[in-house]
């Protein structure tokens, strides 16, 4: 017999004990803890999918940012007042040159206040491009004219220090809208005054939001129909959902001058003065 074996009493004792002492399983049992389960991986399932959902929304949820004309932009090309465009956002970088006013690293971004500076950037990643350099033998930050706020130096030096902060290109609270990809011009004219005015406007955006550049030249331009060819416009539209195409393109091909052939929108004074 060997050591690690029982004697033949001891074990059918042993056995009787072990047996007295495992609680006994209905089918019943095993039935009700099959359907708990069920229950259980259905409930996790819902809440998984529930989970994904809720991160499914908060993807498709977008910020809906004005659009700005590149010429807009390019007004703001001060210390005071310092907007910048790259890769389709604008974005207002004023307070950013007013916490470093006098840093002879935002010599950079004054240079280029008012312009697009999508050359900088990595349209993929949206981060600072990088290049080889043939000094140093390794990538180092692509700045054409040259080291701008929060980009480290190519070779550290004593008194600079790692970055702690977000760089301001990572940072969502200076975006302040798109630029346009596409411009063009229209001519208003009010039926009630008989003023005419030629104004540039995105193609991206709808009619509400050209009304809202109207104000600047008609304070109450709300209390106006708008109306093209004696049919009402959709505000909610663009011009060329509303069928108002942008021909300027063929009058350049035939060397005609765009701004006599604009396509003209007349609005018509409304009785309505609670929408003025």
């Amino acid at each position: 017999m060997s050591k690690f074996e029982l004697p033949p009493e001891l074990a059918e004792d042993g056995l009787e004990i072990l047996t007295e002492n495992v609680p006994k399983v209905s089918e019943q049992d095993i039935e009700d803890e099959k359907i708990s389960d069920h229950e259980e991986n259905n409930n996790n399932t819902d809440n998984n999918n529930n989970n994904n959902q809720k991160e499914e929304e908060k993807t498709e949820i977008e910020v809906d940012f004005p659009y700005f004309t590149p010429r807009e932009v390019a007004q703001h090309n001060t210390y005071d007042d310092l907007w910048v465009s790259w890769l389709g956002y604008v974005y207002d970088l004023t307070p950013l040159a007013l916490k470093y006013r006098g840093d002879i690293l935002m010599n950079p971004i004054i240079k280029n206040a008012g312009k697009d500076i999508s050359h900088w950037f990595d349209k993929d990643t949206r981060n600072i491009k990088m290049h080889m350099n043939s000094k140093l033998g390794c990538m180092v930050p692509y700045c054409p004219d040259g080291r701008f706020v929060h980009v480290s130096p190519h070779v550290p030096y004593a008194n600079w220090r790692p970055m702690v902060e977000k760089p301001w290109w990572e940072d969502d609270q200076y975006c302040i809208g798109k630029i346009s990809q596409k411009t063009r011009k229209i001519r208003i004219v009010n039926t009630l005054t008989k003023d005419e005015h030629i104004i540039e406007v995105c193609s991206e955006e709808n009619l509400i939001a050209i009304q809202e550049r109207y104000l600047k030249l008609n304070a109450h331009s709300k209390g106006y129909v708008w109306k093209r060819l004696g049919n009402l416009l959709d505000m909610t539209k663009t011009l060329e959902e509303n069928n108002i195409l942008d021909e300027s393109q063929q009058f350049e091909m035939l060397g005609m001058d765009e701004e006599e052939y604009l396509p003209v929108i007349h609005i018509y004074f409304s009785d309505d003065l609670s929408i003025a």
